[in-house]
């Protein structure tokens, strides 16, 4: 039977359309179900933990609720409302027990033989509308008797797992799971991750509770993964899908965390393996300070998220000083390695002068697809600072690919050797696009390719660059610029001397704003061979 039903899903998914969305209908009880947040709630429902566990092609719908058995779902209109909205591919995942169980509640209670027929019924009917279901046992009750963990599910789990088999239907054993899972633990050690709450540590149970069936974040964090876990063998189309990560930010509290701050703590100090960051779709209004510590982290942002402060350089600071530029940033990146996916960095302070977004101290850097929003001093590549005079033979490096960048005055500025790949660098105002600071020695500074400069409505006259130390490099390959590019290209920032110092170069501008007659004498136009080791130099770093 197992081979009949594997056999199955494996036809739908070879019949289903390449790469379509999926939509996956959860309905049980509370040990699944979404939970309110209000008073910093720690409570959660494993449903309201599995949406993020999967990329942006699967959609999880968690009607299941407290208290509800397979009588009263139903009789309550819940799974009718489900019912109606089913199409053919979707899934319905089907997990009850805890209250069907309950004798002196007519309302919920149904006797093992009448749960294993309304179980039957939900198989009928959501077949009957074209979807698939998945029948999950109930997980365990955290009860011990000594060392052992107590059965109570007996005839009820017992009976899932019947209709499982009989009806052919994919069975995910999430009683089995737990079980070994909690037994594992023991009984001390398992109340981390139920709700045990002591007294005076949290404004929902200021008494405290002792909770041996509901889950906390931790325990509803395992047993989503857990299911999460069975997939790629029972339900491949699912499994496919899976987008692991091990700490998700989400506002809506189906993370392990609510802000990102929280969530960069959480990174191990000096990891060599890979630490992976799902940040849920929201506004996170927070002003966070990688550490050096935190390296080699995947970030990734799953819709539209934002991560914005408003600070600025003259703002006075906690001692009663101005912030300065560097304290103006939203975001520091102090830590190497970061690769950082879809978010977008935001300085609204306004027309304040500098107010910096992100500032990048580490190396190896990647930002793919990200988007930086400001004003004057956007995006502050700061590498080892301002060496002026000084030889550096290495600094940060750091890459942009499809990225946006906007700002007013010096908007893309600093030491740090980047590549900005095929984004879009918008000015926001007449003045000057980037003030590199490039150390004397560096193979190389600011890079550009294949990227377009445009500007907001009215923005007429912008400098390419400006140097803010005398050795500045930044140089444009194949770049699209727009009419408010001046013909002229280049600033000295009023230093004539800086003219003999500098590597201002192009190769192959197109656009209204490319006039390669017309730049100042002191830049270059490259050829195509050299245009290639500008990059080469770029990428080909220690």
């Amino acid at each position: 039977m197992r081979r009949l039903f594997l056999l199955t899903i494996c036809l739908l998914s070879v019949g289903a359309v390449c790469g379509r969305n999926l939509h996956v209908y959860l309905i049980g009880d509370s040990t699944c179900a979404t939970k309110e947040l209000a008073k910093q709630n720690p409570e959660r429902g494993w449903g309201q933990l599995f949406r993020p566990l999967f990329d942006g092609s699967v959609t999880v719908c968690n009607h299941a609720a407290n208290g509800r058995s397979t009588k009263s779902f139903r009789d309550e209109g819940r799974w009718k409302a489900v019912c109606d909205e089913l199409q053919a591919g979707d899934y319905v995942f089907i997990q009850f027990g805890h209250n069907d169980q309950k004798h002196d509640d007519s309302t919920r209670y149904a006797a093992p033989a009448q749960y294993a027929a309304n179980l039957r019924r939900y198989v009928a009917e959501t077949r009957e509308k074209g979807a698939v279901p998945v029948l999950l046992t109930p997980v365990v009750r955290r009860r011990f008797t000594g060392d052992a963990l107590d059965d109570t599910h007996g005839p009820y789990a017992a009976a899932v797992r019947r209709v499982a088999a009989e009806e052919g239907v994919v069975l995910i054993d999430a009683e089995r799971l737990t079980r070994a899972w909690v037994s594992s633990l023991g009984d001390e050690a398992s109340k981390a991750y139920y709700m045990w709450v002591a007294p005076g540590t949290n404004p929902r149970w200021p008494d405290g509770r002792q909770d041996n069936t509901h889950f906390n974040v931790r325990g509803a964090r395992t047993v989503a993964r857990m299911v999460a876990a069975q997939l790629p063998e029972l339900i491949p189309e699912l499994g496919s899908r899976l987008k692991p990560s091990d700490f998700v930010v989400a506002r809506d509290g189906s993370g392990d965390f609510f802000s990102l701050t929280e969530a960069v703590a959480a990174v191990p100090d000096f990891c060599r393996d890979t630490t992976r960051i799902l940040v849920c779709e929201g506004t996170y209004r927070e002003k966070i300070a990688v550490p050096a510590t935190k390296r080699h982290v995947v970030l990734e942002g799953r819709g539209a998220v934002t991560v914005t402060w408003d600070d600025y350089a003259a703002k006075t600071g906690a001692t009663g000083h101005p912030l300065g530029t560097s304290g103006s940033s939203t975001v520091y990146f102090g830590g190497d390695g970061w690769t950082v996916r879809g978010i977008t960095f935001e300085n609204a302070a306004g027309a304040v002068g500098q107010a910096v977004a992100v500032q990048c101290l580490g190396t190896d850097l990647r930002f793919i697809g990200c988007r930086f929003l400001g004003n004057q001093d956007t995006l502050y590549l700061y590498g080892v600072g301002n060496r002026d005079g000084e030889t550096v033979a290495e600094n940060a490096c750091i890459t942009f690919d499809d990225c946006y960048v906007e700002g007013t005055t010096d908007f893309i500025f600093g030491s740090a050797a980047a590549l900005f790949r095929r984004c879009e660098i918008r000015s926001k105002a007449d003045s000057y696009i980037t003030a590199a600071s490039t150390c004397r020695g560096q193979a190389c500074g600011l890079i550009f390719e294949d990227c377009r400069l445009t500007a907001a409505e009215g923005v007429a006259r912008c400098w390419l660059g400006r140097p803010w130390r005398d050795h500045a490099q930044t140089v444009f390959i194949g770049c699209e610029m727009g009419a408010h590019i001046l013909p002229e290209g280049w600033h000295d920032w009023s230093k004539p001397h800086a003219q003999k110092t500098v590597f201002y170069a192009e190769y192959a501008s197109e656009g209204p704003g490319a006039a390669p007659r017309s730049r100042v004498g002191w830049s270059r136009q490259l050829t195509e061979k050299e245009a290639q080791k500008v990059v080469e130099a770029f990428e080909k770093r220690p």
